[in-house]
């Protein structure tokens, strides 16, 4: 089974900026490409679950409805366009909270394997952070590394690692991954 983990801010819809958040479904902007880039995968035979950090609930800055509303702009938003995604899964915490779900841990990504009947055999995680590239390592899945959310190519002498991946965006990174595991 062909699995791709999806970071949702950054990756998919238009980053809000260090230490901001979508608060509400208006806010809530597709990334150029990111809906094709989605669908390729899809078409290719990949699983795709969003696997995504929102403490802006534990935080207050916005309510598990409006989350509800932000999630459903985005999967009516791909549905417009034939793809569904295979599960979104939420961490809600802070991170003060040491929960086993908070990227970079992998508990949302265990989570959403495990009701597959096969076993992952190919497995990438797309994001746009360190949190996701070493949630990636720790996870077992190739880092993919997009430059169109929090991280710089500028800052790259900073980095933790070299991720197996870097590409501007997900619609190129769709193009890469489909055209050599695909």
């Amino acid at each position: 089974m062909k699995v791709i983990f999806l970071d949702r801010d950054g990756v998919i819809n238009e980053y809000p900026g260090d230490r901001n958040y979508i608060t509400n479904h208006k806010e809530f902007k597709f990334i150029a490409g990111s809906i094709q880039g989605i669908k390729k995968l899809k078409d290719k035979g990949f699983k795709l679950f969003v696997i995504s950090n929102q403490a802006g609930i534990s935080k207050g800055l916005y309510s598990e409805k409006e989350l509800s509303q932000i999630t459903k702009k985005m999967v009516d938003g791909l549905k417009k366009h034939k793809v569904q995604l295979d599960g979104i899964f939420y961490c809600r915490h802070r991170e003060e909270d040491s929960c086993a779900c908070r990227k970079p841990n992998t508990g949302l990504m265990h989570e959403a394997v495990k009701g597959l009947d096969k076993p992952v055999t190919v497995s990438f995680f797309i994001g746009d952070s360190f949190r996701d590239m070493n949630a990636a390592k720790k996870f077992g899945a190739k880092p993919v590394l997009v430059l169109s959310g929090k991280e710089k190519i500028a800052n790259r002498s900073s980095w933790d690692f070299e991720p197996d991946y870097i590409f501007d965006n997900l619609l190129i990174a769709s193009y890469y991954i489909c055209s050599h595991y695909g």
